[in-house]
């Protein structure tokens, strides 16, 4: 039996602007039942993390580049990406905490200021260590953003459209990576590849902009704040590894399986995100547009399958939709990475149904784990299970690139399969949040 926390008791919707509208039907209610101040905590959070994958992105679009500029191997590029989510998993937690004690909307901005800085360092770095360093410390913000911005958003949104709420959040995701390609496709199109891999990092300036905005017009949810400030728990990392009692549920078992879900979920997901730009140009000879196209299809099943997701886990609820899409997942994984030599069209449409199912089974994560810790540690226990999980599940893109070698990029793609295999188990140790109040 699980040890989660008994659900928060159901209380009124008192949020500022809440009332305004009623309505829980239609298209846009989720947006309705937000309230202005939520809307506003929407717009920043969904910027926030489109930005944060638009940085994230500039590194896998610019590997064979990278790769050439300072003569690496399969396995030293595939080392970036292991350094930044396992750093990642330390930015995370720190985020948490921080969003505990110090507020939702503090913590963002902290977050987005740190990964955009060390984004654009990385475009001055001389050398292959500088820049493993610079995007170590830029995994300290690209860790925390995500779990911070869905708490706060989570704590506006209704029980009933929390799913879907979360879901449009996680689509902006896709959002940020369009615009990395888009920007890639024009940068490595007019420019050399030495210089053009510095200025896709440089274009990393952009959330500050963001944060101007943010700081004036986002305010964290008022009866959140109100019932973390009044616990003397609140930010405490003791309290998501408490092992339960007879009188008392603790979160330790909780934890350990948020952490094995979000190990599988991410493991394979970033085995995608990280080599499939190199397998499209090094095993399917694609030019840098030709590149950009077929990763057109990928980002646009992604888009769409963040935004499904997030409808099916309000409908399904949370557990029967990882469940879903974990297992349509490691079928696409399989099926993408067999396609024969030359049928590069069977790439292209297999690109689609690929984003959409591995972004599906995101949709939940924001609402999952928010509801799986009460409010005094809810951004430590989100922060702490989604970016250890990234951490861990870093192992799997690092094998690739070690694997690719002897087995081809290709080949060593259906090992994220694995990933998705784990998360399906991890499943067996959680609970249905679905309807759960948070305040």
């Amino acid at each position: 039996m699980s040890t989660t926390p008994p659900p928060q008791a159901l209380t009124t919707d008192t949020r500022p602007g809440a009332g305004e509208h009623t309505a829980d039907d239609g298209a846009f209610a989720w947006l309705r039942a937000l309230g202005p101040r939520g809307r506003r905590a929407f717009a920043g959070a969904f910027g926030g993390y489109a930005l944060d994958s638009y940085d994230y992105f500039t590194l896998p679009l610019s590997m064979v580049a990278l790769a050439a500029y300072f003569g690496l191997d399969s396995g030293q590029t595939g080392l970036f990406t292991t350094v930044t989510l396992v750093v990642s998993a330390v930015g995370g937690a720190l985020a948490g905490v921080l969003a505990d004690r110090i507020g939702r909307v503090k913590a963002l901005m902290i977050t987005v200021i740190t990964y955009a800085v060390f984004t654009v360092a990385c475009g001055f770095a001389p050398n292959y260590e500088t820049l493993l360093v610079f995007r170590a410390l830029q995994g300290l913000g690209f860790g925390g953003e995500w779990a911070v911005g869905a708490i706060l958003v989570a704590e506006y949104a209704s029980a009933k459209h929390r799913g879907r709420t979360l879901g449009v959040i996680q689509s902006s995701w896709a959002v940020g990576w369009a615009l990395a390609v888009i920007v890639y496709t024009l940068v490595f199109s007019y420019l050399g590849d030495d210089l053009a891999w510095r200025v896709m990092f440089w274009t990393g300036a952009l959330p500050a902009v963001l944060v101007i905005w943010m700081r004036r017009q986002v305010h964290d949810a008022p009866e959140a704040a109100a019932a973390r400030e009044k616990n003397p728990q609140k930010g405490s990392f003791a309290a998501v590894f408490r092992p339960g009692t007879a009188e008392a549920p603790g979160l330790l078992r909780t934890t350990f399986f948020a952490v094995l879900l979000s190990t599988g979920v991410q493991g394979g997901y970033y085995t995608l995100a990280t080599w499939v730009p190199t397998y499209l140009k090094t095993e399917r000879d694609l030019s840098v547009v030709g590149t950009g196209g077929y990763l057109t299809f990928l980002i646009s099943g992604a888009f769409i399958g963040y935004l499904t997701g997030g409808y099916l886990t309000d409908r399904l609820g949370r557990r029967r939709n990882i469940w879903l899409f974990a297992l349509l997942s490691a079928v696409c994984i399989l099926a993408y990475a067999n396609i024969p030599s030359g049928a590069n069209t069977l790439v292209l449409v297999l690109g689609f149904p690929l984003g959409f199912c591995m972004s599906a089974i995101f949709s939940g994560f924001g609402s999952f784990l928010s509801e799986l810790y009460p409010t005094a540690v809810r951004g430590t226990g989100q922060g702490f299970t989604y970016n250890t999980g990234r951490a861990v599940g870093a192992v799997f893109p690092t094998t690739v690139g070690f694997l690719a070698d002897s087995w081809g990029v290709g080949g060593a793609l259906v090992f994220g399969a694995v990933g998705y295999g784990l998360a399906a188990l991890a499943l067996l140790g959680l609970p249905e949040t679905r309807g759960k109040e948070l305040a």
